[in-house]
């Protein structure tokens, strides 16, 4: 029997970025077709608009329902009304309110089951009122209790962050055990389900230069970090650290753990961008939908100069198709676990059945 295509829905982004150029650009190869059945969440005058700007020449479906969407397609589903007056490398308020109503849209659909994994293409934050990206975003309109982690990730590096647009001078305070042991937990969870690390190994950074020096530099290495170390330990979960930030990427120690744990932004997301500028993927974790993106962002100074790689899109959705199925594999064994061989009510005949027996009994 033929495996059902997954279905992906893909978020046109802000539409004076580069959003439409990575999306056109990854189907162009038809082999994308085989792999999955897309569904771009836009305007297919915008997507037009687009292609004639890149010189692609786009083959879509477009549609007004999702459950209208054909396999071996590229299918666009029309959720903009109207005229969206595109501006192209300049943010605008009704770019980012167009790329809003393809998230709002895609979210609603997903909640009726309409398809499986969303890819989102870049937006920018301050052209959308509300909107502190894309994970926070989506873990409020969720609205299931359920926390989401970003990780930013490739072949050989995966990492996490503990705090998120958050002022330097607000990182410190920011800061708690409680966190740092909730957000490793979760990236734990996410390594092993997600992508199938059987007993993962994770690096935590320290806050302060040189691990604090003792105090010299800061105490939330000894106070918070180490104390957050020490329970994780008590979990049973492999968590190392803290370690300087400056010597643990230098020297490639990145390479001996399966995620890294930062504390602020710009700590984990410089080096992962200086180590993998093109190729890298953003994954939400922690929400029942499976949420990827391109590691870059709206890029608007490269905005409608055929200049862009899709490289970085092609593996956000390589990667949402493959996590869908590591959980399905993950989750399908434990959906039926066996029955227990007794009841836990001193039903002393069944155990006495799987009892091994003193040798002095074996002997008579």
């Amino acid at each position: 029997m033929e495996e059902k295509k997954i279905r992906v829905a893909i978020t046109h982004g802000d539409t004076n970025g580069v959003g439409y150029e990575v999306i056109l650009k990854a189907f162009e190869d038809p082999a994308m077709l085989e792999l999955c059945t897309p569904i771009i969440y836009g305007s297919s005058k915008l997507a037009e608009y687009h292609g004639k700007m890149l010189e692609v020449e786009p083959h879509y479906n477009v549609i007004k329902n999702v459950n209208e969407a054909r396999d071996g397609h590229l299918n666009l589903l029309e959720v903009i009304n109207g005229e969206v007056k595109v501006d192209l490398g300049t943010p605008t308020p009704e770019a980012g309110e167009a790329a809003k109503v393809a998230i709002d849209r895609a979210i609603e659909d997903y909640k009726k089951g309409a398809f499986d994994v969303l890819v989102t293409a870049p937006v920018f934050k301050n052209s959308i009122g509300g909107f502190n990206g894309h994970t926070s975003y989506i873990e409020r309109q969720m609205n299931d209790g359920k926390k989401g982690l970003t990780i930013l990730m490739n072949d050989g590096l995966r990492v996490a962050l503990v705090t998120n647009h958050v002022a330097i001078k607000d990182v410190a305070e920011s800061i708690t055990k409680q966190k740092i042991v909730e957000k490793t937990i979760l990236f734990h969870e996410s390594l092993r389900r997600d992508l199938r690390i059987a007993n993962p190994r994770i690096a935590i950074l320290a806050l302060n230069p040189r691990c604090g020096e003792d105090g010299a530099l800061g105490d939330e290495e000894q106070e918070i970090i180490v104390p957050a170390v020490e329970e994780l330990a008590e979990k049973s979960i492999q968590a190392f650290g803290p370690y300087a930030a400056d010597d643990f990427f230098g020297h490639g120690s990145y390479s001996h753990f399966d995620g890294v744990l930062a504390m602020y932004h710009d700590q984990g997301q410089t080096p992962f961008k200086t180590l993998t500028p093109e190729n890298g993927v953003r994954f939400t974790t922690g929400l029942d939908i499976v949420r990827t993106a391109p590691a870059h962002g709206a890029y608007f100074n490269l905005a409608g100069r055929n200049e862009m790689d899709a490289q970085s899109m092609r593996n956000a959705i390589y990667a949402a198709l493959d996590i869908y199925r590591n959980r399905h594999n993950y989750d399908e064994p434990l959906a039926n676990p066996l029955p227990k061989l007794y009841h836990e009510k001193r039903d002393e005949s069944e155990k006495v059945r799987f009892r091994s027996q003193p040798k002095k009994e074996q002997n008579q």
